[in-house]
């Protein structure tokens, strides 16, 4: 029954939580035991909650009184540490942080809790949330629970390690670049990057710059994503981006049949045969439901490179939160800080040049989906790779490890919705994943693509042995 509990997903567990199945005391402690024998393993958990317990026996009493049930009720999910939760230490990935304890809970986890759902535990970062492996000086490395010697990626990782390894069944990350897409690539779980906005960032750090910063969930099925979802989405009255009064979407919800688009490049930078290959294979997964699939390419992309046109904007508006983080601590940063620290300023020339391609690369986007309401590309150029690694080969082609993020960054340069979901399996066994990408604000339309791939998918029901 245990092994039945970790691995089942969140809407499962609500369901067999009220119709009294199992109890959330006896879900709960599954989660706590299982972190308990793998996490020394992993190191995906970084703090554990203190009132885990307590809040189950609280919502078991309700239960057995009948009382008005949330879509998550009694159910756990984890938090990566750069999400602030009251009374539970948030670090940020950073000794600077060390011991901080929030007196209020960032929105994004106030709904879930307002939803039933319990917070079990944090999750581990690279420091400040800033890098593509999750590894700091307070907390460690996390390890990916497919081959420990590989990263579960960044800066989500420790989230998407942590649900993978059935420690949890539901989680929130932050993805600037690529950070809740990438880790559940890494890992063989699914994720939700929504339209920029849509979950407001109330309560996370960095608060500042926002523009390409969203919070998101992380979980084990597309259900999933789409009930936590519901349940994120909509201003807060703080978080000034976000402001769509939208409840849910603004996509595809009658039964015509989607128009899909699929590419892996140019514009991407280079990208393995075995991801190219798992991309295909969607494409015709869904062609083989009927759906209208063709293979496209988006000029905008291949003039600009998203990646490049994003290092010069962000770094020019990142550096002073970096400065002032630091600031009197300079003996506790690590990589990131250090690196984003020497990058040299973007020049005025510079940084109006790349605004000027990202309106480009936006306006790219918006002719696409005038003719189509599904995007399907890679999420990354490549399986989960070795731990500290500096460059990556693709085909051949020796890349910065930065180019990780090629195909996942031009959608926080234009805000669009992104999902990242397992279709395939490298020759070493390891998950690789799959990006669809939609409109602005119609995330329905690619929840139900992506529905339409679980149901086919060659890799369901695969979980890592530790």
């Amino acid at each position: 029954m245990t092994q039945d509990i970790i691995f089942s997903d969140a809407t499962r567990l609500a369901e067999l939580i009220r119709t009294r199945e199992i109890s959330p005391v006896e879900v709960v402690k599954a989660h706590l035991d299982r972190i308990e024998a793998v996490d020394p393993k992993v190191n995906a958990i970084v703090t554990v909650a203190d009132g885990a317990i307590a809040a189950a026996k609280k919502a078991e009493d309700a239960i057995m009184a009948g009382g008005e049930l949330g879509p998550l009720h009694g159910v756990p999910f984890t938090v990566k540490d750069s999400i602030d939760t009251e009374g539970v230490l948030t670090q940020r990935g950073s000794p600077i942080y060390k011991g901080r304890t929030p007196d209020a809970d960032a929105t994004s986890v106030a709904r879930l809790k307002q939803a039933g759902g319990i917070l079990l535990a944090k999750t581990n970062l690279p420091e400040f949330s800033y890098w593509i492996e999750s590894d700091n000086l307070l907390s460690g490395r996390s390890n990916n629970p497919w081959d420990l010697s590989r990263t579960p990626g960044g800066s989500s990782g420790g989230e998407s390690a942590a649900i993978a390894a059935g420690m949890s069944p539901l989680g929130l990350g932050t993805d600037l670049a690529i950070s809740v897409r990438g880790p559940a690539a890494q890992t063989g779980i699914v994720s939700l990057k929504a339209t920029h906005g849509r979950v407001p960032m109330t309560g996370i750090y960095p608060r500042a710059p926002r523009r390409f910063w969203h919070v998101g969930p992380m979980a084990r099925s597309i259900r999933d994503l789409a009930l936590a979802f519901s349940q994120l989405a909509g201003p807060d009255g703080e978080d000034a981006f976000s402001s769509s009064t939208v409840l849910f979407d603004a996509g595809v919800t009658s039964d015509r049949k989607l128009r899909v688009g699929w590419m892996v490049g140019p514009g991407f930078g280079p990208i393995d045969t075995q991801v190219a290959a798992t991309v295909k294979a969607a494409a015709e997964a869904l062609k083989g439901e009927g759906h209208h699939v063709e293979e496209v390419r988006i000029p905008a992309l291949e003039r600009d490179f998203a990646l490049d046109v994003f290092n010069k904007i962000h770094v020019m508006e990142m550096k002073p939160a970096f400065r002032e983080a630091v600031k009197g601590h300079e003996d506790q940063m690590y990589k990131m800080s250090k690196t984003m620290l020497s990058l040299p300023d973007t020049s005025m020339d510079d940084f109006i040049a790349a605004e000027q391609a990202a309106e480009r690369i936006r306006d790219g986007y918006a002719a696409y989906f005038r003719n189509f309401d599904v995007l399907l590309t890679p999420v990354l150029p490549v399986p989960a790779h070795k731990h500290g690694i500096s460059e990556l080969v693709v085909n051949g082609e020796t890349v910065d490890l930065t180019y990780l993020q090629g195909a996942t960054v031009p959608l926080n340069i234009t805000g669009l919705p992104g999902l990242s979901m397992r279709f395939g399996t490298s020759r070493e066994g390891l998950p690789i994943n799959v990006q669809l990408v939609g409109s602005w604000q119609a995330e329905s339309t690619i929840l139900r693509a992506a529905s339409v791939l679980e149901s086919v998918s060659p890799v369901r029901g695969l979980h890592p042995e530790l």
